[in-house]
């Protein structure tokens, strides 16, 4: 058969080539229904409300007072439970407050108190609900266009759809134009993508034959052949929809913030309204004060705002888990970063070709290329990247075995060629190659025939162009200490420390010792350690937060991760840093501003002045007041850097 071609793509008299695009899901009635149960508790309550004045206003104020009881009980009776099963798991919040205004409003007959109360808790649950919504659908959209599908060649030549998840390591796929690529995988022909649901990058790019293809991104091209590297459980966007998965998945947490001011406010509440009843003997005074103190400012204004960062950082290339992550992050003060694929490329890449007296650089690169083309070592991708750059024509290699830790050995044009480590005393010339290299902080790979040592090519781990940008912007986002941790030689650290501009260079770390230093760094102040690879994993886990680079989504680091840069570059998260501020101090002003104006109604409550029904409607501006103001955090404040 003859094999598709990249621009027109399959045969299309071929059923088995028909495109794999991912299935557009079916509308979800259930969602649908569910979408509308939301407003259900809140147009149930507000039906009744005004049932209950138009009752009044005919003459038949026993009526009236009937209906609303009966509003204020079917807002009583689930916050109760509620209130209960926290009790049970011994936890204490603010919203025992709210359980306490309802009852005491039927204690005392304040039956329209009562009413306008559990509308307040409906509008307050309303709101929350439409703003998580719309604070999530970034994260959402990420599950919805998840792909399904993949176009896999056959051994015959042929194209078969089959689910993504039968998709295997080393399968052969035919990406089509528009198509969303399934796996992760080896571009094997030019590619057009569009990166941006994965990176946040707007622009198309380029990929080269032999380039790394993430999952989740889309061709925009012509259709190209693709080598996966990756199941689809175990690639790029798998990881993403996880987090995803997580973030949508978990209610909007009333994040510590609101405990912290529960711990102060709920027992200054009841002793207020104690104190209240006591003076006057009225009880009414007491019911007073706790329905002006009902905490819908902490209950919902403080998630809202959280969660609507989580939907801002979303959009700038950072996935974080939840809302208690966030709001850490925008108290960190200390960042240590990893050096290798974060502050450097982590894609070594040929600084300099050394060759024995006599011999040629391209003939030793020809020949190390060669018989590393089926090594998956990431020396071996450098090498054969180098080789495709330079327009070295390379053989195929035979008998080619691989010994971990030693190297590649393998015929090219009958001459036994070994590329790794040089075992025994080294000529002249390659020990002084070898001591060159060290200077330089490059690896040295070594090409030797049964003769002896033809050349070594050096390597080296660029800092990244954006490195020194990257950490100027993190501490303008507030970070006062940046520390780099890295297993490399002192020299080599030293140089890339000063490159990018840190604080202080932690070079031959372990993994226990980043652990140890992580810890320390966590006893002084909220810090952030950012790491890509699995030994990174245990002092990610150590940190406030962990944050792992480059969206890999199976690896241990990402995990065992707070948030993923989608992105593989470290500025992403100086974004983060700054919207997970300005989400915090919108949270903070909320709740600040709420329960202040909400004290300040208590005191003249218990005084006498403010009876529990103009108490209630004076609550529920309140409280629409301070939950418009945490919407803010879907917009305004900093802005994304040209």
């Amino acid at each position: 058969m003859t094999e598709p071609s990249a621009a027109g793509g399959p045969d299309r008299d071929a059923p088995e080539c028909l495109p794999a695009r991912p299935a557009r899901p079916e509308p979800e009635r259930p969602a649908r229904r569910r979408r509308w149960l939301l407003f259900t508790p809140l147009t149930g309550l507000t039906a009744l409300v005004l049932a209950g004045a138009a009752v009044r206003l005919s003459g038949q104020p026993g009526a009236a007072d009937a209906v609303w009881a009966l509003a204020t009980v079917i807002a009583l009776l689930p916050a109760a439970a509620s209130v209960l099963r926290d009790l049970w798991r011994r936890r204490f919040g603010v919203d025992v407050i709210a359980v306490l205004a309802l009852a005491g409003a039927l204690g005392v007959g304040e039956y329209l108190a009562g009413a306008v109360i559990a509308l307040m808790l409906a509008t307050g649950r309303t709101l929350e609900a439409y703003a998580q919504r719309r604070a999530t659908r970034d994260l959402r959209a990420l599950l919805a266009r998840a792909p399904r599908t993949a176009r896999r060649r056959t051994a015959d030549g042929g194209v078969e759809v089959v689910p993504s998840d039968r998709v295997a390591v080393a399968d052969r796929l035919l990406v089509g134009p528009g198509d969303v690529v399934a796996v992760d995988g080896v571009a094997e022909s030019p590619a057009t993508l569009d990166e941006s649901v994965v990176t946040g990058e707007s622009r198309l790019v380029e990929r080269a034959a032999g380039e790394k293809v993430a999952s989740g991104v889309v061709n925009a091209g012509a259709g190209f052949g693709l080598r996966a590297t990756e199941s689809a459980g175990r690639s790029t966007y798998a990881g993403i929809v996880r987090l995803a998965e997580e973030a949508t998945a978990r209610k909007a947490p009333t994040v510590r913030l609101a405990d912290r001011y529960a711990a102060a406010f709920v027992p200054f509440t009841l002793a207020l309204s104690g104190l209240g009843w006591a003076v006057s003997g009225e009880f009414v005074r007491a019911v007073a004060v706790l329905v002006v103190a009902t905490p819908c400012p902490l209950l919902l204004a403080t998630p809202i705002a959280i969660v609507s960062g989580l939907s801002r950082v979303a959009r700038r290339g950072v996935l974080v888990r939840d809302g208690a992550s966030l709001e850490t992050l925008g108290r960190a003060r200390t960042l240590l970063v990893d050096k290798t694929g974060t502050l450097t490329a982590g894609r070594p890449r040929v600084a300099e070709i050394v060759v024995a007296p006599g011999g040629e650089p391209d003939e030793v690169l020809r020949l190390a290329a060669s018989v590393e083309q089926l090594s998956p070592h990431v020396l071996a991708a450098a090498l054969v990247r180098h080789a495709h750059d330079q327009r070295v024509r390379l053989d195929t290699p035979t008998e080619v075995t691989e010994e971990p830790g030693r190297g590649v050995s393998g015929r090219v044009a009958g001459r036994r060629i070994r590329v790794g480590q040089l075992g025994g005393e080294p000529p002249q010339w390659a020990g002084q190659a070898r001591s060159r290299a060290q200077d330089a902080g490059h690896s040295v790979v070594w090409v030797t025939d049964d003769a002896g040592p033809l050349g070594a090519v050096l390597l080296e781990d660029p800092v990244r162009p954006d490195a020194r940008r990257a950490v100027d912007r993190l501490r303008a986002a507030g970070l006062a200490r940046i520390v780099m941790v890295t297993g490399d030689r002192p020299e080599v650290a030293r140089r890339v420390g000063e490159a990018v501009g840190v604080d202080e260079v932690l070079a031959r770390c372990t993994p226990q010792e980043k652990v140890s230093r992580v810890r320390a760094e966590a006893g002084r102040a909220v810090t952030v350690m950012v790491g890509d690879g699995v030994n990174d994993a245990p002092a990610l886990a150590e940190a406030h937060v962990g944050v792992a680079m480059g969206a890999t989504g199976a690896t241990a680091s990402a995990d065992v991760a707070d948030a993923v840069l989608t992105v593989d570059r470290l500025d992403p998260l100086a974004d983060a840093v700054e919207v997970a501020r300005y989400a915090r101090r919108i949270a903070v002003q909320s709740a600040t501003v709420g329960m202040g104006l909400a004290v300040l109604a208590m005191g003249f409550a218990a005084a006498g002045r403010l009876p529990p029904v103009a108490g209630a409607f004076l609550q529920e501006g309140i409280d629409v007041l301070v939950i418009l103001n945490a919407l803010r955090a879907l917009g305004g404040g900093p802005r994304r850097p040209a």
